[in-house]
């Protein structure tokens, strides 16, 4: 999926500033960093209904979003995002540059396939239960996936699904699995029907 946003470059800094901006113009405060050792960080404004409809979207935190500040583009990443806690409203984003060659860690949704149609849930009436939504994975930007996926269709009824078990595309790692045997975490199981 491919997700662009154009942004400004903002000098009036500070949280004085930050809510004149949010209050007076219907922007949003950002700052982009990382990228090469040379590279500082930049203060920039979006437009505060761009971002919330790109928010909206599916692997909007798992994507590698276009940015387009003064008309230079940016490959970056979401890796903060402050919400009003009582308003439909985006605060502030933290943007990473990422490039071609340096691998990033980044938390992707884990999607569960063939649960409706997996003989230990439709015929053995078992009920699954997730144990996490979403994976830290690594990788180089350019193979960032939108999602990884488990494939429940044979997992029987007690059975517990592992980090190990995750689909990953080529050149994706689940990062807590490089730390050793000892972190292959649990993410879903089957349990059976109550009163069996």
């Amino acid at each position: 999926m491919s997700i662009s946003l154009n942004a400004e470059a903002r000098d009036d800094l500070g949280k004085g500033a930050s809510r004149r901006l949010r209050r007076l113009s219907g922007g949003t405060p950002a700052i982009v960093f990382g990228g090469a050792k040379n590279k500082k960080p930049q203060s920039i404004t979006l437009i505060h209904k761009d971002l919330w409809k790109a928010s909206e979207t599916d692997g909007f935190y798992s994507s590698v979003i276009t940015l387009n500040v003064g008309g230079k583009e940016e490959p970056v990443i979401v890796k903060d995002l402050q919400r009003h806690p009582a308003k439909q409203e985006i605060q502030h984003v933290d943007f990473l540059r990422v490039t071609k060659s340096n691998l990033i860690h980044i938390l992707v949704p884990i999607k569960f396939i063939n649960e409706a149609s997996a003989p230990s849930i439709k015929i053995g009436g078992g009920t699954v239960s997730h144990a996490q939504s979403e994976v830290e994975i690594t990788c180089l930007a350019a193979n960032l996936p939108e999602f990884v996926t488990v494939d429940m269709q044979d997992v029987p009824i007690g059975g517990i699904v592992h980090l190990s078990d995750i689909q990953l595309p080529k050149g994706v790692t689940v990062r807590a699995l490089r730390l050793g045997e000892d972190h292959n975490q649990a993410i879903a199981t089957i349990a059976g029907a109550k009163g069996n």
